[in-house]
């Protein structure tokens, strides 16, 4: 039987945020009315965490959101991140994102990408100020300005993590590294490592962008095994949720919205079930477009050696 969730993970600087947050990212539907509406919703339907980013230009329909929904301020977590091309001017970033947000605060500040572009939209190669270690040193400096209760980073790998913990500039461990996590993409070493550190997983894309969830037979074998009214969907925020991690699925649509909160108790076959899914033949790979055959493979500049991901050309494991 399903239930809502109302799980929190304490953060490793103390602060909580709820297992299950509402994604933002709508792409070609993320403007305007569509995110407002779809915010509104959520806190409606009990969501308390709330993920946007500079990057997906869509704050000022947030802060819309936030404005006309009945649930204070003080109870809502507000995740947003700054852009590839504000690395060199974080504060200034903040500042805007704060506005368009209509808020004097957010709850989790991200690094959005470790790599960081030009005026001119080129990507800055990792020896290149500002580098990843320099902007998080500028993020550092907004939990003591108050404009964030905690920061973290995303699309960061071990490599890049480790890079960032060694170096003698930086005082704080991130709090949160947000990635693409489903059992397509279940990334164990990264997840090992990140606990061993008190860095809390979040995941992207936690149903696999639906590729999975309501067609595979496997996931839906275990749906079937709770109740026929248990969705694919929340087999795998479930499975996301029990592992430690936090989810932040995205729908526009109610009803899903709806599901996406009921969570079930798995069993420990059934999330070991999940836990192999990626070692079907063809199944381990990333769901995401972001990825190009460039330079062998590559993400928005960065060769996958640069960015510490063990995949080939497309994502693929």
């Amino acid at each position: 039987m399903s239930s809502t969730t109302t799980k929190n993970f304490k953060l490793n600087n103390g602060v909580e945020m709820p297992a299950v947050g509402v994604g933002c990212w709508m792409g070609a539907v993320g403007e305007g009315d569509h995110v407002t509406q779809m915010v509104k919703t959520a806190l409606e339907l009990g969501y308390r965490h709330v993920d946007t980013a500079a990057n997906y230009g869509d704050e000022e329909s947030v802060g819309k959101a936030l404005k006309e929904t009945n649930v204070p301020r003080g109870e809502i977590f507000l995740t947003t991140k700054v852009d590839q091309k504000d690395h060199g001017s974080v504060k200034e970033a903040m500042a805007t994102s704060l506005r368009k947000l209509g808020v004097s605060y957010v709850d989790l500040y991200l690094m959005h990408w470790p790599m960081a572009f030009d005026a001119s939209g080129g990507t800055l190669q990792p020896e290149e100020s500002p580098t990843f270690v320099e902007t998080w040193v500028a993020m550092e400096k907004l939990l003591a300005d108050g404009a964030t209760k905690a920061i973290g980073v995303s699309n960061f790998s071990i490599k890049t993590l480790e890079t960032l913990l060694a170096h003698p500039s930086v005082s704080i461990v991130p709090a949160v590294n947000q990635v693409e996590l489903h059992p397509a993409l279940p990334q164990h070493d990264l997840l090992a490592f990140c606990t061993s550190r008190g860095i809390l997983l979040m995941g992207y894309a936690p149903v696999g962008k639906n590729k999975y969830a309501a067609g595979d037979t496997t996931i839906a074998a275990i749906a079937r095994a709770h109740s026929s009214s248990v969705t694919g969907a929340q087999v795998l925020l479930s499975w996301g949720v029990q592992r430690g991690t936090a989810v932040i699925p995205k729908s526009v649509h109610e009803e899903r919205l709806r599901e996406n909160l009921q969570l079930v108790e798995l069993s420990e076959e059934e999330m070991a079930t999940l836990d192999a899914f990626h070692m079907k033949p063809g199944m381990h790979h990333s769901v995401c477009g972001f990825h190009s055959p460039d330079l062998g493979g590559s993400c928005f500049g960065w060769t996958y050696d640069q960015l510490g991901w063990d995949v080939v050309i497309g994502g693929i494991h």
